[in-house]
């Protein structure tokens, strides 16, 4: 599993792994056809989010295993910064 994710870092330099992290909060909305995630993991000021087509079990309390790059959204003229998920595991 390390060498999927190593290829994964070499293929794109702007991606970023972080084993391990204990998540504090996680809140699942519906969006459509989609389920939109957030997560917050300790030690971090920053949410995590990704999309589901359906429902996951609560994560808050677990760790987990990210794969994911930084963005920034644009709300009502301000800018946040928040991570975009592209890979998420149970660890």
């Amino acid at each position: 599993m390390k060498s999927d994710i190593n290829k994964l870092l070499k293929k794109n330099e702007k991606l970023n792994h972080l084993d391990d992290a204990k998540v504090i909060s996680h809140v699942q909305r519906d969006s459509g056809d989609w389920v939109k995630n957030t997560l917050m993991l300790e030690g971090y000021d920053v949410p995590f989010k990704y999309s589901r087509k359906e429902r996951y079990k609560n994560l808050e309390g677990g760790r987990v295993n990210l794969t994911y790059y930084a963005q920034t959204e644009d709300v009502a003229g301000m800018a946040f910064e928040s991570m975009k998920v592209v890979r998420i595991r149970r660890s």
